[in-house]
């Protein structure tokens, strides 16, 4: 207990094994922390009880305030913590109950989180936080506001450690939570309708613009949450996520195999068919592979900082067994915000021993004013830094257009793959024919020199390989009955001139 705490105890009634209270039959958008938690996670076993706040201002009729939650919801602080499964996956979940004062966090609730993640690291789960509140707790001013200081830490040591963190929220979600707990998480789900906000509609007054952006629908958006979903849906959503971002551990994981080849299964002889083959609209494009590649998988949506990019496919996906995550160019010329994205995929999947498989298809980086002042080349030249930094495996696939260093930025240095109907050069042939002879329309001159195709990049030293294409399934032998039987007979007859009697 840090200096200057005081904590009282406070002995919670039975409440039955922790079966849900009264909470408007909302499921995980129930005010109730216990329906929540009730909703999305089995065998919840509690701890942290007997954390409760005193009044550390002599705030006039706090403590009489605090009796009459108490009494009326049944818990001890706005902050329910214990241990359960989501699925089958163990978690530790931090769960908010909006009808104690708010669900406000004062020291106690601020505590009780603090111990949900310190519990996570020393048993290794992932924390599940369902998130509905205010924010700071008003009555005890200073000693409630440091508790989200002390959050962060706990998040920062959890994130070290490699534990992941999947949030919920339920709304509303406004004040310093979102800014600590909530915002801070690596998978967020925000339920359909709720309030998320740093600023929360009382502190903002009536005359500010009411609208999508203090939503969870505007958080995605602006890329600040993953997902948004019906409140029926969301046990679903969290349970893949929770079992695919469980916290890894044991030997280094191998590099991810190669994707195969959806599209054609030998590269052309000529480099204009090869960039043509690469821009044909009816190409396999990233989604076919990824739908090819995994059995299921959950997408990350948005770069944290105000922007997302549909061209960049990022999240995690099971194949085989295993969890891999990836980040996949769809044919667009990609954002600032895109490589964000990326890097912030990546730099998740590092701390989470994950390996990585990139699929590059793009015919360069984003080049109007708007992307110059959304700072492009500075989101490019952190996504190569990111991708030299890593320390788990990539597997990189060139599946359509590698067009200069936005297609470059998402390539593995020394596990870089092609498929047939791809190309790799140093800018689009458009751009070197108006550079070097100044006329775009030689572009399939300057083409034939730039040694792009599949066979070429292998040569260079570029690529390590074509990869295969899909099998073709046998094709069924009709033929008669009475010729195989012939054959069946012949087949006997030969064969009983090799049995040695015993």
């Amino acid at each position: 207990m840090r200096r200057g705490e005081r904590f009282y105890r406070f002995r919670a009634k039975k409440r039955g094994g922790g079966r849900a209270l009264p909470g408007g039959g909302r499921g995980v958008a129930s005010p109730a922390a216990r329906e929540a938690i009730g909703a999305v996670a089995t065998g919840f076993r509690e701890f942290g009880e007997e954390l409760v706040s005193g009044d550390p201002l002599g705030w006039p009729g706090y403590p009489e305030k605090l009796a009459r939650v108490r009494e009326r919801t049944g818990e001890g602080e706005s902050v329910v913590v214990g241990e359960a499964q989501v699925g089958k996956t163990p978690v530790v979940v931090v769960a908010f109950d909006f009808r104690f004062l708010g669900g406000s966090v004062g020291e106690a609730a601020g505590r009780r989180i603090v111990e949900a993640f310190e519990r996570a690291r020393e048993s290794r789960r992932a924390v599940v936080s369902l998130v509905a509140t205010g924010g700071s707790r008003m009555q005890e001013g200073m000693r409630s506001l440091v508790q989200l200081q002390r959050i962060a830490d706990a998040c920062v040591r959890a994130r070290e450690e490699g534990i992941p963190h999947i949030s919920v929220l339920r709304g509303p979600v406004t004040g310093g939570i979102w800014a600590s707990l909530g915002s801070s998480a690596d998978y967020i789900i925000g339920v359909r309708g709720a309030e998320v906000a740093f600023a929360g509609s009382r502190v903002r007054g009536e005359e500010a613009t009411e609208g999508e952006a203090f939503t969870a629908a505007g958080k995605l958006r602006s890329g600040f949450v993953d997902a948004e979903a019906e409140p029926g849906e969301v046990p679903g959503l969290l349970r893949s996520a929770v079992e695919l971002l469980r916290p890894a551990g044991g030997e280094p994981p191998a590099p991810p195999e190669v994707p195969r080849a959806l599209g054609f299964a030998r590269p052309p002889r000529d480099p204009w068919v090869a960039v043509m083959r690469a821009r044909s609209p009816r190409r396999p494009r990233a989604e076919a592979y990824l739908e090819d590649y995994f059995e299921r998988r959950v997408e990350i949506s948005g770069d944290r900082a105000g922007g997302v990019d549909a061209g960049m496919l990022c999240g995690f996906g099971r194949r085989r067994g295993r969890t891999i995550a990836y980040a996949a160019q769809n044919g667009t010329a990609n954002t600032a915000a895109g490589f964000r994205t990326a890097r912030r995929l990546l730099e998740l999947a590092d701390r989470l021993q994950l390996p990585v498989l990139t699929l590059i298809d793009t015919p360069g980086a984003g080049n109007t004013a708007k992307d110059e002042r959304e700072g492009v080349g500075t989101a490019i030249a952190e996504l190569f830094c990111t991708v030299a930094g890593l320390k788990v495996p990539i597997t990189s696939l060139v599946i359509g257009e590698g067009g200069s260093g936005g297609a470059l930025a998402l390539a593995a240095p020394d596990n870089l793959w092609v498929t047939p109907d791809a190309y790799f050069a140093v800018i689009s042939p458009e751009g070197a024919a108006a550079i070097v002879e100044k006329d775009r329309s030689r572009a399939r001159q300057v083409a034939g020199r730039m040694k792009l195709m599949p066979q070429d990049l292998v040569e260079l030293g570029v690529v390590r390989g074509i990869a295969r294409p899909k099998r073709r399934p046998a094709r069924a032998i009709r033929t008669s009955y009475d010729a195989v039987r012939r054959w069946v007979v012949r087949g006997h007859s030969s064969g009983k001139e090799h049995v040695t009697k015993s």
